[in-house]
């Protein structure tokens, strides 16, 4: 390649653009970039336009990431024409500069083009690749949950042990379209800032303010409206007592529906049904307490039930209507409870039952407070020890170990994240739940109707419970539950039950 000579010119002649471009290497530089982003995004484009499904996070390089750079280059361009210009206004040049010209009679220019063609195929080549892999990078668990490790690691260590671990997390926390892509970003950024400068709050507080509607997510593949019917789930508990006493209740549970069409109007998925309409208002940032409640009925009839501690204009608070994610507040980042992660190793197997006291003592020491994991895990075993000291410790190893996995999967003392900051609202047992409202503490302005409580039938069933011969006794019609102990009648669940004893 070689620069001819400049021709003569009139004093008063300037430079073209495409000439000044050209003539210097940073226009040049950011000519390569600005071609190779518009590149990577008809790519990204293509790719996203015939992918059978659709990645939320492709926005991301498409549409953020290669618009960037094509800046960046635009920027490069301007900037050499400044510098050029600058530069011949310093000199007093008045000529103008050459183009870029080519001899292919010269060997010295065939090599440079040849160099030049060879490069910019690799350029293209790399381009191609690095989009079509961060592509799929960017739809993985491991971009979601592992580029920010200590911030995300309880968020990715539950959701690989919960139903949605094979959904994707953009699937849910995004979902399709560009509106919700972008509010994500935006909110993304400030995450991005304190993730670098440690600003983020341990525990990462919940419920997300700007999570999408679970319409518009999780009912991509649930359907409340469709007719269920009746689930029949046994849930096997195990006393605190020496023998660690199987104690399991058989449920039916009304999950029903909320589409006339599709069966009757009834069960827990009547909340969500096309025809009602349920609003309420929470006066705490988790939506643990639910003082008020406006029902709408499908002939138009508005009822509001309220507690009488709640004085307050509800014109001037925030009204919130139902959805799935009032109760399915923890669909996939599920924290489990001591009490139940080791009720389900005692039925398991995994934990013996025959080693007395062990159901209290491994919850015992679950819920002892720790300052980092590997200090838990060796309080654990240590403890474990000395409870157990007439144990072989070979035979002890094995029980410790699943102790010390319950703790690694469901406690991150780091973050502060364990059951008890993330209340789990299906059910009524360890949390209010159901009880928010199911209270018999709401009531109409004339006092008249209150929301049920206490009406156990309204939901499930009790077909059968307690162990062995007892438990295969099915009742038809529903037994009466019989608590382990006395004095409960009257109470919630989570009165007493806390997850942690």
């Amino acid at each position: 390649m070689s620069m001819e000579p400049p021709p003569a010119t009139d004093a008063g002649h300037r430079p073209s653009l495409r000439s000044s471009l050209l003539s210097n290497w940073v226009s040049l530089g950011g000519l390569v970039v600005a071609s190779g982003s518009l590149f990577s995004f008809l790519l990204l484009f293509a790719l996203d336009a015939l992918a059978p499904s659709g990645n939320p996070y492709i926005g991301v390089l498409a549409y953020l990431i290669s618009p960037a750079f094509l800046i960046l280059g635009f920027g490069l361009m301007g900037f050499g024409l400044v510098l050029i210009r600058r530069q011949r206004r310093r000199l007093a040049v008045t000529t103008r500069q050459p183009l870029l010209l080519v001899d292919l009679s010269r060997p010295r220019d065939r090599r440079n083009l040849l160099i030049l063609i060879t490069l910019g195929a690799c350029f293209l080549l790399l381009t191609a690749i690095g989009s079509y892999r961060s592509y799929h990078f960017t739809e993985s668990v491991t971009f979601c949950g592992q580029a920010c490790h200590q911030v995300m690691k309880p968020e990715h260590t539950t959701y690989l042990h919960s139903p949605h671990a094979r959904v994707s997390c953009s699937e849910c926390h995004i979902g399709p379209g560009a509106t919700w892509y972008v509010k994500a970003k935006i909110s993304g950024l400030y995450q991005v800032y304190a993730t670098l400068f440690d600003k983020y709050p341990r525990p990462i507080r919940t419920p997300i303010s700007n999570l999408r509607p679970a319409q518009e997510t999780c009912e991509r593949c649930h359907w409340p409206q469709k007719f269920v019917g009746n689930l029949d789930r046994t849930y096997a508990h195990y006393l605190t007592d020496r023998t660690n006493t199987s104690y399991s209740v058989r449920l039916l549970l009304k999950v029903g529906g909320g589409d006339p069409t599709h069966g009757p109007v009834s069960g827990i998925h009547w909340h969500m049904s096309v025809a009602n309409k349920v609003e309420y208002i929470a006066t705490d940032a988790q939506h643990q307490v639910i003082p008020w409640v406006r029902m709408t009925n499908p002939q138009g009839v508005v009822t509001e039930y309220r507690t009488k501690e709640f004085t307050n204009d509800p014109a001037k608070l925030v009204i919130r209507t139902m959805d799935c994610m009032d109760c399915h507040n923890r669909p996939s980042h599920i924290f489990q409870t001591p009490n139940e992660a080791v009720d389900l190793a005692l039925q398991l197997g995994r934990l013996d039952t025959n080693l007395a006291f062990i159901k209290k003592e491994a919850v015992a020491v679950l819920t002892q407070p720790y300052s980092t994991e590997e200090v838990a895990l060796q309080g654990i075993a240590t403890t474990l020890h000395s409870k157990y000291s007439a144990v072989p410790p070979s035979e002890l190893e094995a029980t410790i170990a699943v102790v010390q996995q319950i703790y690694t999967n469901n406690f991150f003392p780091e973050m502060k994240a364990d059951w008890r900051v993330y209340p789990r609202n299906i059910g009524h047992k360890d949390w209010a739940g159901c009880f928010r409202c199911h209270d018999g503490q709401h009531k109409s302005a004339d006092g008249k109707q209150a929301i049920n409580a206490n009406d156990c039938k309204s939901c499930h069933v009790i077909l059968a419970e307690r162990r062995g011969a007892e438990l295969e006794q099915v009742g038809p019609q529903g037994l009466q539950f019989k608590h382990p102990e006395e004095g409960w009648e009257g109470m919630k669940c989570s009165d007493c039950h806390t997850g942690g004893n």
